[in-house]
């Protein structure tokens, strides 16, 4: 049985925020990917079109989440769907950081404004 310890995860940082991976073909997962996700008071991470679905559970904190220019602000505890093509930024306008739990399938890439892709280690 795959048990993946909270000290066995891999974080990786980018636009001001922390991603600690723990399902990961390293780690056992085959088809999954999954992360916690740290974002910083005063984090405005740049939008960005995603080619595969994700699930983003807010843990704690609350954030702006703007999704095909739709803004929406998410408490501890609330979900955002995040369809395959769709465009997605998250701002953190709170005073202490937001923690989020974040699933998704192998080979997930994010294309940003400016046509660059990037294809995160914590979900490849």
């Amino acid at each position: 049985m795959p048990v993946v310890r909270s000290s066995d995860g891999t974080t990786h940082e980018i636009h001001g925020a922390r991603f600690v991976s723990y399902a990961n073909s390293r780690t056992g997962s085959r088809e999954l990917r999954a992360w916690r996700g740290e974002i910083p008071a005063g984090t405005k991470a740049p939008a960005h079109t995603v080619s595969r679905e994700e699930v983003f559970h807010l843990l704690t904190g609350e954030l702006l989440i703007t999704l095909d220019g739709r803004t929406e602000r998410v408490t501890a505890g609330d979900t955002v769907i995040v369809n395959a093509g769709a465009t997605f930024a998250v701002e953190n306008p709170a005073d202490r950081t937001a923690t989020s739990w974040v699933t998704t399938t192998v080979g997930l890439t994010a294309e940003m404004a400016d046509g660059t892709r990037l294809a995160p280690p914590w979900a490849n």
